[in-house]
């Protein structure tokens, strides 16, 4: 195992957490931080045009038990949305960090980042590494739910343009990482953690899930995705918003990626480059590139869909 810069225990870890309106469940996410068995991290935060007492609980939490371990970041100010405040944060947090995301609403469990860490020292200081864990599903009031999905098929690219597995909330980055994440260009309509598995996969980096739960992740009326529903449940949903969205979304994806070809390894950019020609040829000189290895989703009823959309869309 390669040795990390510095002992596993003082290993920076830099939390990342875009606040919108979150006060009701705040707290009770800023308390589990406290008692993380890993010790060495600091909080950057920035608030997303809040009208309620976000701002004032987390300077509060800066000011008191969090003291010397908060940092608020002002610039930009006002509503950016998840995708443009987490990119802004990523680009605050000092680079030695490894990164960690964090919603605003949840619970970490006592050894999340201590996980985390774990996993990404096995993979070689140079590689990109992108962590993330399963997570205990819980109502309002943290009564435990379930647990979510369980990952079926291997990640990577480029099987990432199909679907997002990553649960941003659970996610971590190492320094690599997230040195090549802030050199992208995300679309507007991204969401960051489906960008991140995306940007890592392409570029030839590990993919690190963690079977075992480390959060509670609650489920309540204000979540801005939420957990993922059953697999039937999901496949009826897609088919009724249709292929409209997701082809624009993976449209948008392509796009970007090809912006950034110094970041993607060169197995990526072939792949890419064949998916880019069939989005740009007729429906029936598509074939070829479904036939593309990873070019799925994680079950086959979701594969088959993503196929007739790809093919039609």
């Amino acid at each position: 195992m390669p040795e990390l810069a510095e002992p596993h225990h003082q290993e920076r870890v830099a939390i990342l957490l875009s606040v919108f309106n979150g006060e009701h469940f705040l707290r009770e996410q800023l308390e589990s931080l406290l008692v993380q068995t890993h010790r060495s991290w600091q909080l950057y935060w920035r608030d997303d045009g809040s009208d309620d007492r976000s701002a004032s609980l987390l300077r509060a939490f800066g000011a008191g038990p969090g003291k010397g371990r908060v940092c608020e970041i002002t610039e930009p100010f006002g509503r950016l949305g998840a995708m443009r405040g987490y990119f802004t944060l990523l680009v605050a947090a000092p680079p030695h960090s490894t990164i960690a995301f964090s919603d605003q609403d949840d619970v970490w469990l006592p050894e999340k980042p201590e996980r985390g860490l774990s996993a990404l020292a096995a993979v070689p200081d140079h590689v990109p590494a992108l962590y993330c864990a399963r997570q205990t599903l819980v109502d309002a009031n943290l009564t435990r739910l379930g647990l979510s999905a369980s990952f079926v098929r291997p990640p990577g690219f480029p099987a990432a343009l199909t679907q997002n597995i990553v649960t941003g909330c659970t996610a971590m980055l190492n320094r690599p990482a997230a040195s090549i994440l802030v050199r992208s260009l995300p679309p507007s309509a991204t969401l960051h953690d489906w960008w991140s598995y995306l940007v890592v996969a392409a570029a030839g980096g590990y993919i690190l899930l963690d079977p075992e739960p480390a959060i509670l992740y609650r489920q309540h009326a204000g979540n801005l995705v939420g957990a993922r529903p059953s697999r039937l449940r999901r496949a009826l949903r897609a088919l009724r918003r249709g292929p409209k969205p997701f082809m624009a979304l993976l449209r948008q994806h392509v796009a970007s990626l090809a912006a950034t070809p110094e970041l993607l390894s060169p197995a990526a950019q072939e792949s890419l480059d064949q998916i880019a020609a069939a989005l740009a040829a007729p429906p029936w000189r598509r074939l070829s590139a479904l036939s593309l290895a990873g070019f799925f989703r994680q079950t086959p009823l979701e594969t088959a869909l993503f196929r007739v959309w790809f093919l039609l869309g």
